[in-house]
């Protein structure tokens, strides 16, 4: 049969009323006596009817799905309505016919409208007492009730209206395009609480394959459902679903669209259901979460569930085998262990774009199998929180090589807000005075309990979150050694790493790489702005002293890299009572973050050094192939000097007070301390200096360790 697809040329509006209102006129005078009453009513209601074009159509949507960077599908975003428009050429002919067959039989040789059809129906209705008792609606009056009717009411003043609308559609496009969208927006039924709107998403609902893959009795079931897509669901009612298949393969046989005996063969033949579960299967849920969350964070929850958003994930095949392998040798080594033991995450981030190149974590326990450690988990940082601190102080012109403490403890430092707190390191130590880049190689607590003070608790919550931490931070001294409210989570602390290795500029960690908007635009998320939080020269200071964790610090043998590569920082952390294991270390091209700890309990995990760094090392030395590039030296940087009370900007504390049982030998009136061959300055960093500054952090009981 052929079809018209030429573009007809439109009538005037007011010219077409004669096609709509003769069989209108039918309708309602059939019975009456006053035939020009009915044909002013009707014509009354017809130019009443609102102007196609200004009418918004409804908003079907489209369901938004998410892959990978090398474009495999992940999964389907989950909404009310699944649906996914697909071209004419890929519906089948079959399914065309079928659907033709028992919707609107004349549908190639008539208008938008019926003539003969409504007469028949307006006759039938008014016999039942002007009720409606049947339909003589065309798919062009479906389709502009499927678009631009919201709530459908059955009168007769509704179908006039929507039989003006039809006309002026059916001037507008080809019959092809009538029929095609028809097929993309019309309901097909609802299973697991998600209507299927289209044929695409009936035949994966209902079949688990492609509308193109569709055979004769499945494309006659699925025609027949949309006059009553709830009566005949076949998962619902399938005696139901099997005689209205039936009455469609029946209608093919009777217009000629199949042969006898093809409809004797077809109607015998099983309802042949095969349930899919191609829109709500997630072939990796943990970063299908990660990657919807973003997206409703960025675009709104309808939009993301109903705009036929294709999103592209940045995570990098790669580097997340890569990452699968560093957490799996936890288990392989016997840090970690199934049945309770220690869980560990990963997380590693490109610190030029914040773009979130691999997540990998242990299993969760038992009810939280889709709970991913890397991301999810907020955890105790323990000592690899002091970098922010170290920050914070070369913002403030503090010179970490020539700025000395006393690194004795335990030591009883005066609390701000009253009382003391007893601050313990992780280690002995020799004690006596040590310069702030030692204390960082091996993390000690008094000192970074001292320097937070002098910097200003609340100085150092800026930093942190400037720098990409989200984590509730109260501007307690105790947060300097990760004593932390709410903890944060391993990709948190590799995107704040990342500042560092960008030469200060923060990105905001993203897992999603592009999005493709049904219009053909395209959103390239990575390269959005960062934020300036350090200064190059500043963020070039602090790496150059978390190198030496690494190579002589709480780091060293644990973290160095096969490759030889100096180009590495890093910071190790342990919480109180060693039950989170941290390293969180990077180049100019990773960040990279592991915890190790009970997901539970506060059970004995081990130091971060030995604990977590082999599984960096595992990771950073595959990830990194060799490549040890440089990081960017400043053109500037920062004039630093050692610490006096001219630096601090926290309110400047008195002197601080030693705990009793490790009070700092004072020097004999006169005496002064020297290096041998060294002539005696005002500047030379005695312990005497660093006795002048109140230490008081708040939180007491806290004691991270290196």
């Amino acid at each position: 049969m052929a079809t018209r697809t030429r573009r007809r040329r439109r009538q005037p509006h007011k010219a077409r009323w004669h096609k709509i209102v003769i069989p209108i006129v039918l309708m309602v005078g059939a019975l009456a006596t006053a035939g020009g009453i009915a044909a002013a009513w009707a014509l009354n209601i017809y130019h009443s009817a609102p102007p196609l074009q200004k009418l918004k159509p409804v908003q079907k949507g489209r369901t938004s799905a998410i892959y990978t960077a090398e474009g495999k599908l992940i999964g389907y975003i989950h909404s009310e309505n699944v649906r996914q428009p697909i071209s004419g050429s890929e519906i089948p002919k079959i399914l065309k016919n079928a659907t033709i067959s028992i919707e609107d039989k004349d549908f190639w040789h008539h208008g938008a409208l019926d003539a003969a059809g409504i007469a028949r129906a307006a006759w039938k209705d008014l016999l039942a007492g002007g009720k409606p008792v049947q339909g003589a609606s065309t798919i062009t009056q479906q389709l502009v009730r499927n678009l631009y009717i919201r709530h459908p009411e059955d009168t007769l003043e509704r179908k006039i209206k929507e039989a003006a609308l039809a006309e002026e559609l059916f001037e507008q496009h080809s019959r092809s395009w009538i029929l095609n969208t028809y097929l993309n927006t019309a309901p097909y039924g609802t299973n697991d609480g998600q209507t299927a709107l289209g044929v695409e998403a009936a035949s994966q609902t209902y079949f688990d394959k492609k509308a193109s893959e569709l055979n004769l009795t499945e494309a006659a079931l699925i025609a027949g459902l949309p006059q009553a897509p709830s009566e005949y669901n076949p998962f619902f009612n399938p005696k139901a679903a099997l005689q209205r298949r039936n009455e469609v393969l029946g209608t093919m046989w009777e217009q000629g669209y199949i042969t006898r005996e093809r409809y004797l063969k077809a109607r015998t033949a099983g309802i042949g259901l095969h349930k899919g579960n191609h829109y709500t299967h997630v072939n990796d849920p943990f970063l299908y979460n990660l990657v919807e969350q973003e997206l409703i964070e960025r675009y709104g929850i309808n939009t993301v569930r109903n705009g036929g958003l294709k999103a592209y994930t940045t995570i990098s095949p790669q580097l997340q085998e890569y990452a699968e392998e560093a957490v799996a040798s936890c288990t392989e080594t016997g840090v970690c262990w199934s049945g309770g033991g220690p869980a560990t995450g990963l997380a590693s981030v490109d610190p030029k774009t914040g773009a979130i190149l691999a997540l990998a974590s242990t299993p969760g326990e038992e009810g939280e199998e889709e709970f991913n450690y890397a991301w999810q988990a907020e955890k105790q940082p323990g000592s690899s929180f002091k970098p922010y601190v170290l920050a914070t102080a070369i913002k403030q012109g503090i010179d970490p090589k020539d700025t000395y403490y006393d690194g004795t403890g335990p030591m009883t430092l005066e609390n701000p807000g009253g009382g003391t707190w007893t601050v313990e390191n992780s280690e002995p130590t020799e004690g006596g005075s040590m310069s702030l880049e030692e204390a960082t190689w091996q993390s000690v607590n008094v000192v970074y309990a001292q320097l937070d003070l002098d910097v200003g608790p609340e100085n150092v919550t800026q930093t942190a979150q400037e720098m990409g931490i989200e984590a509730e931070l109260q501007s307690l001294p105790a947060e300097a050694l990760g004593g932390l409210s709410h903890g944060v989570s391993p990709l948190e602390q590799a995107d704040g790493y990342a500042t560092f290795a960008n030469g200060g500029v923060h990105h905001k960690p993203t897992a999603i790489s592009k999005v493709e908007f049904p219009d053909g635009k395209v959103e390239e998320i990575e390269s959005e702005d960062g934020d300036r939080a350090l200064t190059p020269g500043q963020a070039y200071d602090v790496t150059n002293v978390l190198k030496g964790v690494i190579t002589q610090g709480t780091g060293a043998g644990y973290t160095n890299l096969e490759s030889g590569c100096g180009e590495v920082a890093g910071k190790t952390g342990t919480s109180e009572e060693e039950s989170d294991a941290w390293f969180v270390g990077y180049t100019p091209e990773f960040s990279t973050a592991v915890w190790v700890g009970h997901p539970r309990s506060r059970e004995y995990t081990g130091f971060g050094g030995p604990t977590a760094g082999p599984i960096w090392k595992y990771y950073m030395d595959r990830a990194t192939a060799g490549r040890c590039p440089a990081f960017e030296s400043p053109e500037t940087l920062p004039e630093l000097s050692a610490y006096d009370e001219g630096h601090t900007t926290s309110g400047g504390f008195k002197p601080k007070i030693g705990s009793e049982e490790n009070e700092f030998e004072e020097f004999e009136e006169g005496e002064e301390e020297t290096e041998e061959g060294e002539e005696e300055t005002e500047e030379a960093p005695v312990e005497e200096e660093a006795e002048e500054v109140t230490h008081a952090p708040a939180g007491g009981g806290v004691s991270p360790e290196g």
